[in-house]
């Protein structure tokens, strides 16, 4: 293709570059100017224009575009008509788009006039919606360019982009229970399945809810498979850690087979794959409870598209399975759970150390002030915190404010993380300085763990366990230290619970808020006595100094 200045007097069949608005005439670039074209430019002055000039090796960016377009098109793909060059594939109907990505680098290397821009492989679509856009860059190709092109699209026998469509499925689900599980936590459950399943165009058609056994999940897999299901979910009570654990054990008690166990996709890591008569099984990680997406909805997704989903298709589901809410999918959600939108990141974890309490057991002084370990109680808590990973401390002040402060200040460089503020209501117990500490926390904040300042053996690092264990997608919006199975402080609290938390009132914290939510429950096993050792009297300060120097 010959591109540049070119004689009015040479310009008929040319394609014009720029537009030409001057005169009375107004041609759009891209035009191929006819004999009657160049008249009018004459009478208009051009005297030259800049015009691409096609010769016998090249071909016109649209019959380039729609031939490519045509190639490269598999089911399930409209291919609209080419417009300067581009042509643009749908898909027909719901479904994933199967994008072969090694052979479209491959197209994408052969000339830089040809390009191919897919969505991502196994992307969710809907009907009418961009798969793919063939793009011929300037107004022509070279034709080697566009033969090498068709040879890649003919490999493998197979195209390059299609759409695998949704096709309906029937699935059972067998939830188990453990003592404590709560109805309502399995009723959520199927509410929430049904909709992932629903947006798939499939059905929930059958339930059983049985305790945390083989046998009684094999029993419920029997019960369902006579039911007709097509697709067999299981929800434990508790989460499966082995390929050896109740829940694969129960599958294959049914007489299935256990495929892969884990998947390197988070959220999702624990889901675990089998198949029963042929038919697939899914046991599932707890962030399936969860609306947002996760690795659940990836293998649910394929299977539903009826695309192989084997150990070679789990492990390659790395790449890109740090996963993050993607607004473009429909996704069924319960806006009240909204919690870490957009990319994952470390979420923003604040300390609260509740200092403003009376001391009343304490016999007389205060007891934030007593020293323990050559430093008031309250500095230890304080220092603590800092050290953390929290990116921000608040100290709740109440019973002598000022002395504490200065206590604190004293021992804590300037600059710090650190703020203060003051609970006028201390004495109407241990609620109001939560309250008070939660309301001053900034929007910005994830969630705030509760430390109380007369617990001088937590450290950083039960702290920043509590952190680490956070991860409400996965259910774990309550993290609680426990020492040998018994529940402790600090506790960490989802942003979620700030507003039930802003309306406690009494001495008793936010203790009961744990019972109402236990289905969000983590509980974090620490080691030694840190998490369960609160200084209240003097006999519980002397006993701990004696250790302390033991």
């Amino acid at each position: 293709m010959k591109f540049g200045e070119t004689p009015i007097d040479e310009a008929t069949g040319a394609i014009l570059a720029h537009s030409w608005r001057a005169n009375g005439v107004n041609f759009a670039k891209g035009r191929v100017l006819s004999g009657e074209d160049v008249a009018k430019l004459k009478a208009a002055g051009a005297e030259s224009i800049i015009a691409a000039r096609l010769d016998a090796e090249d071909l016109h960016e649209d019959e380039a575009a729609a031939t490519l377009a045509r190639a490269l098109a598999g089911e399930g793909i409209e291919v609209t008509a080419p417009f300067t060059g581009r042509c643009n594939h749908f898909a027909r109907d719901a479904g994933l788009a199967v994008v072969d990505h090694a052979r479209i680098d491959a197209l994408n290397e052969l000339d830089e006039s040809v390009t191919v821009a897919t969505l991502p492989p196994f992307a969710r679509v809907e009907p009418r919606q961009m798969v793919a856009t063939i793009k011929i860059i300037p107004y022509a190709a070279p034709r080697m360019a566009v033969q090498r092109a068709l040879e890649v699209a003919k490999e493998a026998n197979q195209p390059l982009v299609s759409v695998a469509p949704f096709k309906a499925m029937r699935a059972g689900l067998v939830q188990t229970r453990l003592p404590g599980t709560r109805d309502k936590v399995l009723d959520k459950a199927v509410g929430t399945t049904t909709k992932r399943l629903t947006s798939l165009g499939s059905s929930l058609v059958g339930e059983r809810r049985v305790a945390h056994e083989a046998e009684a999940i094999a029993g419920a897999l029997r019960e369902l498979k006579g039911e007709g299901c097509d697709i067999f979910l299981i929800a434990g009570a508790s989460a499966i850690v082995d390929r050896h654990d109740v829940v694969p054990a129960g599958i294959e008690e049914a007489g299935g087979e256990v495929i892969h166990f884990g998947m390197p996709v988070d959220p999702g890591n624990l889901l675990l794959t089998a198949r029963l008569d042929g038919k697939p099984v899914l046991g599932l990680p707890g962030c399936a409870k969860s609306p947002k997406y996760n690795g659940f909805d990836m293998v649910l997704e394929r299977l539903a598209a009826g695309l192989p989903v084997g150990r070679a298709e789990i492990v390659r589901m790395g790449a890109g399975g740090l996963l993050a809410e993607i607004a473009s999918r429909p996704q069924p959600r319960d806006d009240s759970e909204a919690e870490g939108e957009g990319p994952q990141q470390a979420p923003r974890v604040a300390v609260l150390v509740l200092a403003a309490g009376r001391s009343t057991r304490m016999g007389g002084p205060n007891k934030m002030l007593v020293e323990a370990d050559g430093e008031p109680l309250v500095v230890h808590a304080v220092k603590a915190a800092l050290a953390s990973q929290a990116v921000e401390v608040v100290v709740v002040l109440g019973h002598m404010a000022g002395e504490v402060r200065v206590a604190i200040e004293k021992a804590i460089p300037a600059g710090s993380r650190l703020r203060f503020v003051v609970n006028p209501d201390f004495a109407d117990g241990l609620s109001t300085s939560v309250r008070t500490g939660v309301a001053a926390l900034g929007s910005t904040i994830d969630a705030a763990v509760v430390q109380l300042g007369d617990m001088p053996g937590v450290g950083a690092p039960l702290l920043d366990r509590l952190m680490a264990a956070f991860s409400p997608v996965e259910g774990r919006s309550i993290c609680v230290p426990t020492v040998g199975g018994k529940r402790g402080n600090p506790v960490l609290w989802a942003r979620r619970f700030f507003p039930e938390i802003t309306k406690l009132s009494g001495d008793s914290g936010a203790k009961h808020l744990i019972g109402e939510h236990a289905d969000l429950v983590c509980e974090v096993e620490m080691n030694g006595e840190a998490a369960v050792t609160d200084i209240d009297t003097p006999e519980a300060l002397a006993a701990w100094r004696a250790r302390s120097t033991t």
